[in-house]
């Protein structure tokens, strides 16, 4: 028992490792000259026009975050309903709970006008 959770460790200890190492050795062998025009933001080779620190609506990001959330909901409802007709009631009444807490979360979105662009 001891001995899988100890592969489980490094492999988890590994997983951290590998990517943190080239950052640690970027870091640290990085030649540090920074000067005006290294500081600019990068437009696609382009100059910039204007400002270049725009700030986003946070509406997209809400509206993102929503579409989210029902998206991942179907990956967890397709084999809820492709086993539909052999599930108990317990996994019925489960299912059907958790239909009723997203249409929850619409209704409470709608009615915070999350879903308006105006």
């Amino acid at each position: 028992m001891v001995n899988e959770w100890a592969f489980i460790g490094v492999f988890v200890a590994v997983a951290w490792v590998l990517p943190a190492l080239p950052l640690v050795v970027a870091r640290i062998f990085q030649p540090r000259k920074p000067n005006a025009i290294k500081m600019q933001t990068y437009e696609c080779g382009v100059e910039t026009v204007g400002d270049t620190w725009v700030q986003f609506k946070v509406q997209y990001y809400i509206y993102g975050l929503i579409f989210l959330v029902f998206d991942i909901e179907l990956i967890f409802l397709f084999p809820w309903a492709m086993a539909y007709n052999r599930l108990d009631f317990f996994a019925f009444g489960a299912g059907f709970l958790f239909i009723f807490l997203l249409a929850d979360a619409l209704i409470y979105a709608w009615r915070k006008n999350a879903l308006e662009w105006a």
